[in-house]
């Protein structure tokens, strides 16, 4: 099943809009390296092998739109000979396919504003299972927890920029206070919005009654603050989704039995995630018939104990 042609081009039948997805790649606050390919894509540059017709600034660009958008495109750019000049990528949010699955697009909007030409553009994608035209990002699934850990930040900074929650009710009853003072209270009150606003207030109150001034709390205030687990619960989703071991993330761990070694883990983490990758980037041999992209083995070196 391919998705609905529009114009010449195949407009993509995906869940979201590469915009929302490049729009979510700064959304975790510490762990966007994880969400956008950031981490896999420095382990993967750190092994490439540069090559006359693919730099490594070109290749990194590749990389990292692939792990983003599950998409990546190079364009062969061609000398007057008709030889291989250079590759050079192709911004993936902005490409599409032409509807005979043979030409490419470079677009604006929904206007087709650049065609490349016909055998210049290697199309490196990640498979799915619903239609054969554009490739998804495995992550999908976690970016409703980074999407949830992103709202939790913005909440929290708001409670403590703005003030503007509803903290209690100042319930005043003493009828030895006089006009004068509730203004001043009202006013001191106001006053301990915006920057800094947790502050103390001193009242005094001589021949007042124990329970003259009151405060009553408000729910929003008294719920229970799960702020720090949806945090630990998110990130640890956006781990799980890529499965990035957690030490190579720099994250500290909460137990004191801690992670494990970190030279065990990558070994690990190279065995099962950077080799698949590192042979689906060569494909690209395939389709110029040179091998362009070569990598180092993903190594760790350790350290004797004295």
């Amino acid at each position: 099943m391919r998705p609905e042609s529009e114009h010449r081009f195949q407009v993509p039948r995906s869940p979201l809009l590469r915009g929302a997805i490049a729009g979510s790649v700064q959304a975790v606050t510490g762990a966007h390296s994880c969400v956008d390919g950031y981490f896999k894509r420095n382990v993967l540059s750190a092994t490439f092998i540069p090559h006359r017709l693919l730099t490594r600034e070109v290749f990194d660009k590749w990389a990292l739109d692939f792990l983003t958008f599950g998409n990546g495109y190079l364009e062969l750019r061609k000398n007057r000979l008709g030889g291989p000049l250079a590759f050079e990528r192709a911004p993936a949010k902005y490409m599409r396919r032409a509807t005979d699955l043979q030409r490419f697009y470079q677009v604006n909007g929904w206007q087709a504003s650049h065609e490349f030409a016909a055998g210049t553009v290697h199309h490196l994608m990640e498979p799915d299972i619903n239609q054969e035209v554009y490739g998804l990002p495995e992550y999908l699934g976690a970016l409703h927890a980074a999407w949830l850990n992103e709202s939790a930040t913005l909440f929290r900074r708001r409670y403590y920029e703005n003030g503007s929650h509803a903290g209690f009710i100042l319930y005043m009853t003493d009828a030895a206070q006089s006009q004068t003072d509730v203004d001043n209270m009202r006013e001191a009150l106001k006053n301990s919005k915006g920057p800094g606003n947790f502050r103390n207030l001193f009242m005094y109150a001589p021949n007042g009654k124990k329970d003259g001034i009151q405060l009553i709390p408000v729910s929003e205030v008294t719920a229970k603050d799960e702020f720090f687990n949806i945090k630990n619960v998110t990130r640890d989703d956006l781990l799980a989704a890529h499965r990035i071991p957690p030490q190579l993330m720099g994250i500290v761990p909460s137990n004191t039995g801690g992670f494990g070694a970190a030279d065990t883990a990558a070994e690990v983490f190279g065995r099962n995630e950077i080799e698949p990758l590192q042979r689906r980037f060569a494909q690209l041999n395939e389709w110029l018939g040179d091998e362009v992209v070569r990598f180092n083995p993903y190594s760790i070196k350790t350290s004797k104990a004295a």
